[in-house]
């Protein structure tokens, strides 16, 4: 088969799998790489250190560290349901769950289908094909390699945007040792952000120093899933009722507005139930460690530690100004997790139980959760006066 040939064969199968868009780049596509060095050395990544890793810097400036045989790219898009698990079942305050989060785990999904897609390669072909597929875990920066094979464009909030279709979907990755030709960008002089700043302006936590430059260190999405210690206490009323992940500045972003709604998304990415959405952080704090891990099961929300899931449920809590939470706060007090108890205090102070903090603070002997616990009480003294 010719390069072209081989090309067309990979973007048909790949629809054939279910993937709603695909493309191929060359191997050594790194357009991005000093703006990502950059970004690591301006700190924006955070606490994620991995990222500066020697072998993840590596594999980003040249995939070939992840696959020595590999000749060209394939990256795929697959769609997740823009509307619904979001059902509000049952009394009390609910949270929210990012989008992509409410179905089964992506990483698994596109994994297997990427495996697939490799196995058809070699059956064409006729041969062995060294293949490798990536999915975001992998240090690859897919955006870059996506842009370059066609499927979108990097919007000012960092996403990639495919003209159509919208940003609300994941991207993956196949390695081939197989000779494919590129397939086209998108035109230039196509329609892009243009003077909108739609996304940059509905941040609540106000993360983003500009267009095209996102610091994690402020973003929903990193605070919620990525930082495992504490969540600095300013930022915690703009968080709102997020339990996992962030989706408002694609909510707002005019190309999700006039994409069409896709009513068959991949299916496995569906919700698993119509309240996947929108979880009751009260309950999430009531589980314990076998049924929180049963809830979390072959789901994305995996990525974050229980003491990470139930600290968001205590500021989720904290934001919703409903005394119904009281009880289930006042439980999260006594909680192993200093990391938890610490929020829990801020949340209970937020909705003005002064007594139950006061209370808590003669026996509570982790520095730092006594300093959340003074904290709030001040705080709640304040807003009484």
């Amino acid at each position: 088969m010719s390069p072209t040939e081989v090309t067309r064969f990979l973007i048909e199968r790949a629809r054939q799998l279910g993937f709603h868009r695909a493309g191929v780049a060359r191997i050594d596509t790194a357009t991005r790489y000093r703006a990502y060095r950059r970004w690591l050395a301006q700190g924006r990544a955070g606490s994620m250190n991995y990222l500066s890793a020697p072998h993840q810097l590596a594999a980003r400036r040249d995939l070939r560290e992840l696959a020595g045989e590999a000749k060209t790219v394939v990256v795929v898009a697959l769609a997740y349901a823009k509307h619904g698990g979001d059902e509000r079942t049952g009394a009390g305050p609910r949270g929210v769950v990012a989008r992509y989060a409410r179905g089964d785990d992506y990483h698994t999904v596109l994994f297997r289908k990427l495996a697939e897609l490799a196995d058809a390669v070699a059956e064409q072909l006729g041969r062995a094909v060294a293949s490798r597929p990536c999915v975001d875990s992998a240090p690859v920066l897919e955006r870059d390699l996506a842009e370059a094979a066609g499927l979108g464009f990097v919007a000012k909030n960092t996403m990639l945007i495919a003209p159509g279709l919208g940003s609300y979907f994941v991207l993956g990755e196949l390695l081939l040792d197989v000779d494919a030709e590129p397939t086209p960008s998108i035109d230039a002089s196509s329609p892009r952000c243009g003077e909108c700043r739609a996304c940059l302006d509905a941040c609540p936590t106000g993360a983003f120093d500009g267009e095209y430059i996102l610091d994690a260190r402020r973003c929903i999405s990193y605070l919620t899933i990525e930082h495992r210690g504490v969540i600095d206490r300013a930022l915690r009323p703009a968080i709102g009722a997020m339990i996992f992940g962030c989706d408002i500045c694609q909510e707002v972003c005019p190309f999700n507005a006039a994409a069409p709604d896709r009513a068959e998304p991949d299916p496995e990415l569906a919700p698993a139930t119509p309240d996947r959405g929108a979880p009751d952080p009260a309950a999430l704090l009531g589980l314990g460690a076998n049924q929180l891990r049963r809830y979390l099961d072959g789901t994305a929300m995996r990525r974050a530690h229980r003491n990470q899931l139930l600290r968001n449920a205590c500021i989720a809590l904290g934001n919703t100004g409903d005394a119904s939470s009281i009880p289930a706060l006042e439980g999260a007090l006594a909680d192993r997790s200093e990391l938890v108890r610490g929020h829990a205090a801020w949340a209970l102070g937020r909705l003005g139980a002064v007594e139950i903090l006061t209370a808590a603070l003669d026996r509570e002997t982790d520095p730092y959760v006594r300093s959340e616990i003074t904290c709030s009480v001040a705080e709640a003294s304040e807003r009484a006066r």
